[in-house]
């Protein structure tokens, strides 16, 4: 299964990149979020290009879905190229009170200059930066204790900017989710998907779910086949046979027998991204040092 076809660019995304070259200019920092289960996957190079030289703050979300072990490598795999890497979780609020003193830290000789000034009561304006449904706006919440960025598990929901105070000194401008027009690595477009970066209804989820198998069954087999209840002698089966036996073994059955694949792919995808099946990251950093992150399994 291959998604080199997959774009997904809606108008409202190339509208988000000139809104963040305009709004560049009236902030200190960029904030943005990667998807920890998918750390290169979800780094966007148009975010990369349009605030190249902005002090940035990069927060690898979601972090309790994701690998910890696989945590740790990526945080320190980041640490070189970024001043500070935050691991957080926006529902749980896990890694949030580190961000404070990360944003303090990062601009230290810009607030040190703001106090020789008098100003020392200048807030700090940060551009909240990211893929859809990375929790940008569950982030905003989070710091400013209020619901006033719309939420919904689905990518694509705010649709324009919005500025929001937070009590840590810091106002937070929150932009709309933005892909790029082009993946030119089939893998990143596979694990966009997967994640749930990629609106479902785009998409053939049927084998998208064949593919989560293909990946699972290489980095994670252990929680794979316990999860689904699969035998070592399923080990020969294809992909889409294992598919098909965990929809039969789950019972999802229509008339004559048949697996209804429609409901088994929908809940394959809906357990793994809910962690149901364990925490999983599909990128890896290469152990070869100086080699390209590798963004899931393509054999």
């Amino acid at each position: 299964m291959a998604f080199e076809q997959i774009q997904w660019f809606p108008g409202h995304m190339a509208k988000t990149r000139r809104m963040i070259s305009e709004n560049l200019k009236n902030v200190d920092l960029v904030i943005e979020l990667l998807d920890a289960r998918i750390p290169d996957s979800s780094r966007n190079p148009e975010i990369l290009r349009l605030t190249d030289g902005k002090p940035r703050l990069v927060l690898l979300n979601k972090c309790l879905l994701s690998d910890p072990a696989q945590n740790k490598i990526w945080l320190s795999r980041l640490a070189e190229k970024e001043v500070f890497p935050i691991l957080t979780d926006c529902v749980s609020g896990e890694g949030i009170n580190k961000i404070e003193g990360a944003v303090k830290k990062l601009l230290a000789e810009k607030l040190e200059r703001y106090q020789e000034k008098g100003m020392s009561g200048r807030r700090v304006r940060a551009m909240v930066l990211g893929i859809p449904n990375v929790g940008k706006s569950s982030l905003i919440n989070r710091i400013s204790g209020n619901k006033k960025a719309k939420v919904e598990d689905r990518p694509g929901v705010t649709r324009d900017k919005q500025w929001v105070t937070t009590s840590i000194g810091v106002d937070l401008l929150d932009m709309p989710g933005i892909l790029w027009p082009k993946f030119e690595d089939q893998r990143v477009g596979e694990n966009l998907a997967l994640t749930g970066a990629i609106k479902d209804e785009i998409l053939d989820t049927e084998g998208l779910a064949v593919l989560l198998c293909k990946k699972l069954r290489f980095l994670y087999p252990e929680l794979f086949f316990t999860r689904y209840k699969l035998a070592n002698e399923d080990l020969v089966l294809s992909d889409y046979e294992l598919f098909l036996k965990i929809g039969k073994k789950r019972g999802f059955l229509v008339s004559g027998g048949e697996i209804n694949t429609e409901r088994t792919a929908a809940v394959l995808l809906d357990e793994f991204r809910a962690a149901k099946i364990g925490k999983i990251t599909l990128d890896r950093v290469p152990k070869k040092q100086g080699g390209a992150p590798n963004a899931g399994t393509n054999d």
